[in-house]
C-alpha cells in the first residue's frame, strides 16, 4: 500500500489562477467537478450551499459518525472551496448574491435553463453590475432546444446520446453505465471555456457566457460512429472490434491490436501466424474491422497457451502489443506507479482526520496537484467570512440577515422559517 501524500497549504501551480474569484451555483457533479479544477489551479471559489447543503452531502460512505452529511463523494468534489449558505428562494437572497456577483470573475451555474432567469441571477443581471463577467451554465441538453427542459442525470444523458445502444451486443438490452462520464466530461469542457475565457478577457476586457451540454460532450466523446453516420455510413455497435479481454489463469487480461497501423504486423510476428498478412479477409484495416469475429479467436487461441496473465502480459509486452491486467479499484489505489505520480493527495477532515481524495488529472511544472484546503465541514461555515471579508458588510447586517433566514451558517443565529419559494434545481424550479 502506498503512502498518502502529506496535506499541503499551497503548491506552485495556485499561482496560475490566484487571483480569479468563481461563484459556484453548482451541485452535485458536472458542475463542483469543474469548480474543483479551478480551485486546485488557485482559484477562490465561494460555493453557493443550499441552506441544508449539497445533495452529495449524504452520499456513501460517511466520514464522520455523528453527522449524516460528511460523504466522501462530497468531500473529494468540493476540497479548497468556501461554502456560503443561501436560501436562494428568499427575498433578500437576491441583492447579496448579486454583490457576490459583482465581486466575482466568473459565475458557474447547473441548475435547469431559465431557474437563473427567474430567480433574477441570470446572465443578463450578472453583466448589469460585472459587463465582464465569464458566466457558465452546465445543463443536461444546453440552454437551447427542444430538449432545454428535460430533467438530466448522467444515465438518462446516457440513454439520449446513442451510446446505451452503441455500448451494447446486437441480441442485448441497453445496460446502465457505471461511469458518470456525462457530469465529468462536461465539467472538463466547462473548465477548459472558462479558462479560455479568462484569457480572452484578459487580453480585450471582455466577458463571455458559456453554454455547457452534458449531451453533447458525451456525443463528443464517441470516437467512430458518429463521425461516419454524419456522413451516410454505418454505426459499430457492440463489442469493439480489435479490442480483447480473456481470462488467462486466475486473472483478466485486456489487449488492443488497432489503433495505430504498425499494431498488425507485430501481432502477426507474436501469432507466428504470417500467412494471415495474404489473407483477404484481413488485409486492410477495414477488412479486419469487419472479420473481428474470425480474428478474435485466433488471438484468444494464442493467450490460451498461457497459464498466467503474468506470462503473458510479458509475451505481448516485448512485442510491444498495448495490453494490461484487469485490475480491481483497490489495486488501483494500492498502484505504486500512481503513489508516485502523487495521483491521492489528503485533506483534513475535522471528524475523520486526514482523507484521501482523487488529484487533478496533471502536473504543473512538474509538480502535482493537491487541494488547497479541505472541503467545507458544514454548509454555510464561511458565511460569515466571505460576507464581512468580500462583502465589507458589517456584522449587524449578516445578523438580519441571518435572523430573516437568508443566509445560513453555523456560527450564524438559526434562521426565521423560510419565506418564499425555493429554489430546487431537481424540480426546475
Amino acid at each position: 500500500m502506498t503512502t498518502a501524500v502529506p496535506y499541503r497549504s499551497a503548491v506552485p501551480a495556485a499561482d496560475l489562477l490566484h487571483d480569479v474569484t468563481v461563484l459556484d451555483f453548482t451541485r452535485v457533479l458536472a458542475g463542483p467537478y469543474c469548480t474543483r479544477l479551478l480551485a486546485d489551479l488557485g482559484a477562490r471559489v465561494i460555493k453557493v450551499e443550499h441552506p441544508r447543503g449539497d445533495d452529495t452531502r449524504v452520499a456513501p460512505m460517511q466520514l464522520d459518525p455523528e453527522r449524516p452529511d460528511q460523504s466522501t463523494y462530497f468531500v473529494r468534489l468540493n476540497a479548497g472551496k468556501r461554502s456560503v449558505a443561501i436560501d436562494l428562494g428568499h427575498p433578500r437572497a437576491c441583492g447579496v448574491v448579486l454583490d457576490l456577483v459583482r465581486a466575482a470573475d466568473v459565475v458557474i451555474e447547473n441548475f435547469r435553463p431559465g431557474v437563473m432567469a427567474r430567480m433574477g441571477l441570470d446572465y443578463a443581471a450578472a453583466t448589469a453590475i460585472r459587463p465582464d463577467i465569464v458566466y457558465c451554465s452546465i445543463s443536461g441538453y444546453g440552454q437551447t432546444g427542444p430538449w432545454r427542459d428535460r430533467a438530466a442525470f448522467a444515465h438518462v444523458v446516457h440513454a439520449t446520446s446513442g451510446l446505451m445502444h452503441l455500448e451494447r451486443g446486437p441480441d442485448d438490452p441497453p445496460r446502465v453505465l457505471y461511469l458518470q462520464a456525462a457530469d465529468v466530461l462536461a465539467g472538463t469542457h466547462a473548465f477548459g471555456a472558462i479558462v479560455a475565457a479568462l484569457l480572452r478577457r484578459g487580453r480585450t476586457g471582455q466577458g463571455a457566457y458559456l453554454d455547457v451540454s452534458m449531451l453533447e460532450a458525451l456525443i463528443a466523446a464517441e470516437d467512430i460512429s458518429f463521425g461516419s453516420l454524419l456522413n451516410e455510413g454505418p454505426s459499430f455497435q457492440g463489442s469493439r472490434s480489435g479490442m480483447l479481454i480473456q481470462r488467462v489463469g486466475d486473472d483478466w487480461v485486456a489487449l488492443q491490436v488497432v489503433g495505430v497501423l504498425e499494431l498488425w504486423p507485430r501481432l502477426l510476428e507474436l501469432l507466428e501466424r504470417p500467412e494471415l498478412a495474404k489473407d483477404p479477409r484481413f488485409a486492410t484495416p477495414a477488412a479486419r474491422r469487419q472479420s473481428w469475429p474470425e480474428l478474435r479467436p485466433i488471438i484468444g487461441e494464442w493467450l490460451g497457451r498461457f497459464t498466467s496473465a503474468e506470462d503473458a502480459l510479458a509475451a505481448l509486452g516485448a512485442a510491444r502489443i498495448p495490453c494490461a491486467r484487469v485490475l480491481w479499484p483497490a489495486e488501483v489505489i494500492a498502484a505504486p506507479h500512481l503513489g508516485e505520480r502523487h495521483a491521492f493527495p489528503t485533506v483534513p477532515h475535522p471528524a475523520h482526520g486526514p482523507v484521501r481524495v482523487t488529484a487533478s488529472p496533471y502536473h504543473v511544472d512538474g509538480a502535482p496537484l493537491a487541494p488547497l484546503g479541505p472541503a467545507p465541514y458544514r454548509p454555510g461555515e464561511d458565511t460569515r467570512a466571505v460576507l464581512a471579508d468580500l462583502l465589507g458588510y458589517a456584522p449587524e447586517r449578516i445578523a438580519t440577515l441571518a435572523a430573516e433566514g437568508a443566509v445560513t451558517g453555523p456560527d450564524l443565529v438559526p434562521p426565521k422559517a423560510r419565506r418564499g419559494p425555493l429554489a430546487d434545481p431537481a424540480r426546475g424550479e
